[in-house]
C-alpha cells in the first residue's frame, strides 16, 4: 500500500471513529454574575444567585429555554408511550379513601378514574346512597386548583374546606352547609400548615394565620404565625387572636378542643422538630398554663373520658408510648398507660372503648388493642405483611374502617366490628390486567458503610430474569422522622411493567425504628443517609440485581437532596439520577418560606460548626469541575413554595457548566404545580411517563 493510500485510509479511519463520538451538548446559556460572600471565614461563590428571583422575567426566560432543551431529550422515546398507556390504564380505575364518620354521616373521597381530582362524598346515613358533597374539579378547568383540607363540624352540619391554588402551601378556607350545599360567605386567607379546629358549639373554628407576604407570595419567609378564632358569619378582619408570641417567631400553633368541655390543649412546635411544648386552657378565654414547657419529647393529644386525657409521648421513650393526664384540684398528674415497646409506634386511635396502637415491625404494620387502663387485649390478624392505616372514629364506636396495602398488593379497605374482630371487605382496588400473583416483593437487610443493617424492599415481576442488565430504580428519603412504608404505587408498577426492579431503602433519618433511627440520620449524622443509599446500590449490584450501568436513583424534597448528594459523592455508581423538588443549597435553604423549619434536621447555616457540616455535603457547593456525572434529570415546579424552585435552578445551571462528559444534565420545570400535593391526574401521568421513559431510554442505550 502506497504512502498516499495509507494516509487516505488513516484519515478515513479517523473520520469513522470521530463519527461514533457522542455529539457535544450545547446547553442553553445560563448567565453568570460574579458574587462572593464570606461566611464563617469561608469564601462562598454563588454565580447563579440571580435565579433565586425565580418569578423574574430573566428567570422565566431561563425556564423556557431549559424546558425547550429538555423536551428534545425526554419528549419522545420508545418507553414513554408504553408507560403512559400503562399508567392511564391503571389510573382509569376507581379509588376511594378510608371512610370516616361524624355523627350518622359517612365521608370519603372518591374518583371514578376519569377525574383530575377526587370528589368528597357523603352518605347521610348508613343505608343512604352516597352523593357528591364537594367537587374540586369545578374549582378550575385544568384541575390545578385543588382541595387542600377539610374539617367537619361536631354536629356534621357544616364543612370547612381549604383551597390550594396551583400546588401552593397557602390555603383559603371556605365553609359549606352540608345539608343544602350552600357555600357561606366566610372566607379565610393566609392560612398555612393549619387545620380548621371547630369549637364545641360549632360557632366557629381555630386556624393558624401568617401575615400576608410583603414582597413575593411564593418565597417570602413565613414566621410569627397567630392562632386565630373565626366566628361564623363574620369577616376575617374580626377574627380573634387566641395565641401569639412575637418574641418567638419560629413557634407554631395547634389547638385541640376537648369534647363537651371548656378545656383546650395548645401544642407549640418549633419548626419540624417532633418535640413540642404543651399548654392547657382550663376555661374558655382563660390563660394558657404550661404543662410541658421544654422540648423533652412529643406530646400529642389523643382523646379523653371522665376527666382523663390521653396523649402520645416520646419523653424518655424514643419508640413512643401512651400516657394519661388527670387534672385534680388544679394539679396535673401524669401516668404511663402503654409503656414503650421494642417496636416504634406509628399511630394511636381510641375506638370501642379501647386503644388501637399501630406498631412498625421492620417497616410492616402490627395492630395491638389495649383496654383504657393499658392492659393488652388482642391483635389484628392478617394473612400477609403490609401497611395498615385507619381505625378512626369516636371512643364509643364499635365499628370502624382500615386499609391494607404493600408494594405488590393494591389497597383494600375493610370494615371491622371490634366487638368480635370480624371484618368484611368494604372496597378493593381493581386494576385492569393486574394480577398480584405475578409480582413479588422481597424484604431484606444490607450492611451500610458503618455496618448498620438497613432494610430494603425489592419488587419486580416474578417472570423477570434478573441480572446485571436489569433496569433498577432505587428510591429513598431518609429524613424528618418520615417512614417510607410498603405501599402499592402505580408509578413503581409502571417501572416494573417495563421489566425493571424497584428497590425502596429505609434509610436512617426516617422513623421506621423510632427517634433513634431518626437521630442517626440527621444533623451531624446526615452523611449516614447518603452512605446508606450508596450501599443499597452496592448491595444490589453485588447480588447481580442490575449494575452501575442500569441503575436510576430517585427521591423528592429531602429525597431530592439525597439523590443530588448521592450522584456527586458516587458518580460512577449510577447511570441516571432524578432529584425532584430537592433541597440543594444547604447554605441558604433557611432564607425562603418555611425553610428555616428544617434546621431541626439539617442544622443552622448561621452556626459555624453546623455550617461546616452542611457545606461538606451541600449539592450546590460540592460539584467538581470536569467530573463525569451520571445523566441527571432535575425536576421542580414554578409554584413550589415549600422547597422553592431556585434550589433546582441553581444546581442544574452549575452542574451543566461543570459536567465533564457528554451525559446530559437536564431540568424539567412544571408549570401550575407546587411541591406535589394536589397535582391533577393528567399532569402526574405525563410527568411519570416522561421521567421514567427517559431514564429507561438512557439505560437501554
Amino acid at each position: 500500500m502506497g504512502n498516499s493510500l495509507k494516509q487516505s485510509f488513516a484519515v478515513l479511519i479517523l473520520l469513522l471513529s470521530c463519527s461514533n463520538e457522542p455529539e457535544e451538548i450545547s446547553y442553553p446559556n445560563s448567565q453568570k454574575i460574579d458574587f462572593v460572600e464570606t461566611i464563617h471565614g469561608y469564601e462562598i461563590k454563588d454565580q447563579y444567585r440571580w435565579l433565586e428571583d425565580f418569578t423574574s422575567s430573566d428567570s422565566q426566560e431561563w425556564v423556557k429555554k431549559q424546558n425547550d432543551f429538555t423536551k428534545k431529550f425526554i419528549d419522545k422515546n420508545k418507553f414513554k408511550k408504553s408507560i403512559a398507556k400503562n399508567l392511564k390504564k391503571t389510573w382509569d380505575t376507581e379509588s376511594i379513601s378510608i371512610p370516616y364518620k361524624v355523627k350518622e354521616k359517612t365521608f370519603y373521597y372518591f374518583n371514578d378514574g376519569s377525574w383530575q381530582q377526587s370528589k368528597l362524598m357523603i352518605k347521610d346515613c348508613d343505608d343512604c346512597k352516597p352523593r357528591v358533597l364537594l367537587d374540586p374539579n369545578k374549582f378550575s378547568q385544568d384541575g390545578t386548583i385543588s382541595l387542600g383540607g377539610t374539617s367537619v363540624s361536631n354536629d356534621a352540619s357544616l364543612l370547612a374546606y381549604a383551597i390550594s391554588d396551583g400546588g401552593s402551601d397557602w390555603r383559603t378556607w371556605k365553609v359549606l352547609n352540608i345539608e343544602t350545599g350552600e357555600v357561606l360567605t366566610d372566607t379565610i386567607q393566609w392560612a398555612k400548615f393549619s387545620n380548621a379546629t371547630w369549637e364545641n358549639d360549632d360557632s366557629g373554628f381555630y386556624y393558624q394565620k401568617y401575615d400576608e407576604p410583603k414582597n413575593e407570595l411564593l418565597k417570602d419567609i413565613n414566621t410569627a404565625p397567630k392562632l386565630m378564632f373565626h366566628e361564623l358569619g363574620t369577616a376575617q378582619s374580626e377574627d380573634i387572636v387566641i395565641y401569639e408570641n412575637p418574641d418567638k417567631p419560629r413557634w407554631g400553633w395547634g389547638i385541640s378542643v376537648v369534647n363537651e368541655s371548656d378545656i383546650r390543649f395548645l401544642s407549640i412546635s418549633n419548626g419540624t422538630d417532633e418535640r413540642n411544648r404543651l399548654y392547657v386552657q382550663l376555661k374558655k378565654n382563660g390563660s394558657f398554663i404550661p404543662l410541658i414547657d421544654e422540648l423533652i419529647g412529643a406530646y400529642q393529644y389523643l382523646d379523653s373520658k371522665d376527666d382523663i386525657f390521653w396523649f402520645y409521648s416520646t419523653e424518655n421513650a424514643k419508640n413512643g408510648k401512651v400516657v394519661s393526664l388527670e387534672i385534680k384540684n388544679n394539679s396535673f398528674i401524669w401516668n404511663d398507660v402503654i409503656p414503650e415497646d421494642s417496636n416504634s409506634i406509628r399511630s394511636v386511635n381510641f375506638i370501642n372503648n379501647s386503644i388501637a396502637v399501630t406498631y412498625l415491625v421492620d417497616t410492616f404494620s402490627e395492630i395491638k388493642f389495649f383496654n383504657l387502663k393499658g392492659s393488652y387485649i388482642n391483635k389484628l390478624a392478617l394473612p400477609t405483611k403490609g401497611s395498615i392505616s385507619g381505625f378512626g372514629g369516636e371512643l364509643e364506636d364499635s365499628t370502624t374502617f382500615f386499609s391494607f396495602t404493600n408494594f405488590v398488593t393494591p389497597r383494600k379497605i375493610y370494615e371491622i366490628d371490634l366487638s368480635d374482630m370480624s371484618t368484611k371487605t368494604f372496597w378493593e382496588e381493581s386494576l385492569d390486567d393486574y394480577n398480584a400473583d405475578q409480582y413479588i416483593s422481597e424484604f431484606k437487610f444490607y450492611p451500610s458503610k458503618d455496618g448498620t443493617m438497613i432494610p430494603i424492599h425489592i419488587s419486580y415481576k416474578k417472570s423477570l430474569n434478573i441480572n446485571e442488565n436489569t433496569p433498577v430504580l432505587i428510591y429513598g428519603y431518609g429524613g424528618f422522622n418520615i417512614s417510607i412504608l410498603p405501599n402499592f404505587s402505580k408509578r413503581f408498577l409502571s417501572w416494573m411493567n417495563q421489566d425493571g426492579v424497584v428497590a425502596v431503602a429505609n434509610l436512617r433519618g426516617g422513623g421506621e425504628y423510632g427517634d433513634t433511627w431518626h437521630d442517626s440520620g440527621r444533623l451531624f449524622n446526615k452523611q449516614n443517609v447518603f452512605d446508606d443509599f450508596a450501599y443499597a446500590a452496592k448491595f444490589l449490584h453485588k447480588n447481580k440485581i442490575g449494575s452501575s450501568a442500569t441503575t436510576a436513583i430517585q427521591g423528592g424534597s429531602n429525597g431530592g437532596l439525597l439523590v443530588a448528594a448521592a450522584l456527586l459523592q458516587n458518580p460512577g455508581l449510577y447511570k441516571v439520577a432524578i432529584p425532584q423538588v430537592g433541597v440543594l443549597d444547604m447554605l441558604r435553604f433557611h432564607k425562603f418560606t418555611i425553610g428555616w423549619a428544617w434546621e431541626s434536621d439539617y442544622g443552622s447555616p448561621d452556626k459555624k460548626e453546623e455550617f461546616k457540616n452542611l457545606l461538606s455535603y451541600s449539592p450546590l457547593h460540592n460539584i467538581k469541575k470536569g467530573e463525569c456525572y451520571p445523566t441527571t434529570l432535575v425536576t421542580t415546579a414554578e409554584r413550589d413554595d415549600r422547597v422553592v424552585p431556585s434550589h433546582s435552578f441553581k444546581f442544574a445551571a452549575k452542574l451543566q457548566e461543570y459536567q465533564g462528559c457528554q451525559n446530559p444534565i437536564l431540568i424539567r420545570i412544571e408549570g401550575r404545580a407546587g411541591h406535589g400535593a394536589g397535582t391533577p391526574k393528567d399532569k402526574q401521568i405525563n410527568q411519570i411517563a416522561e421521567i421514567y421513559g427517559y431514564a429507561l431510554s438512557v439505560i437501554d442505550n
